[in-house]
């Protein structure tokens, strides 16, 4: 807990809606990930997820985050891998998919098993096989700290980019 809590401290309430505040998160220009695991049963899971961060360099750490509601919840609070498969400029059908709700994500998606078994979607940018290394509930969602076991990219790949509500491909200044 941070020391302003602990000392009895807390937030303003909000003075906005939840909709000013989602487009306002719009705002920020992000990467887009599809984050994958196998169940214990063999099960496939992936969805995508723009939440994705670095958090240390040694230990090489990063994190992303779910929503509790999400349907893949369990998969990935019990799982011990996971990847997350950094999309290239190419890969916004990857990205569609993988957001989509009742259909079969991996019909006819090309994709090769990791180290620790979570697939690997090929034509990636970059990879991070993860270690599901810690977890942590704020909010609506769940914070995932995974310590990176391998990592890869292809260096001349140019990355799929999601703003305010869109997708794009990078395009140098």
């Amino acid at each position: 807990m941070s020391p302003a809590r602990l000392s009895g401290h807390s937030a303003r309430p909000p003075d906005f809606s939840a909709q000013e505040f989602r487009a306002s998160l719009g705002m920020f220009a992000t990467g887009v990930t599809v984050v994958t695991a196998r169940t214990a049963e063999g099960t496939l899971v992936g969805l995508t997820a723009n939440s994705f961060n670095s958090v240390s360099l040694s230990p090489p750490l990063v994190l992303w985050s779910l929503a509790h509601q999400a349907g893949s919840m369990a998969a990935f609070q019990n799982g011990l891998h996971y990847a997350i498969n950094v999309l290239a400029a190419d890969q916004q059908a990857l990205a569609e998919r993988f957001a989509a709700r009742g259909v079969d994500r991996w019909v006819g998606v090309p994709h090769t098993e990791g180290v620790n078994g979570a697939p690997v979607l090929q034509g990636a940018a970059a990879v991070f096989e993860c270690f599901n290394r810690s977890q942590y509930t704020e909010g609506d969602h769940v914070i995932f700290v995974g310590e990176v076991e391998r990592c890869s990219h292809r260096a001349d790949a140019s990355p799929l980019l999601f703003h305010g509500g869109r997708f794009y491909a990078e395009h140098p200044l």
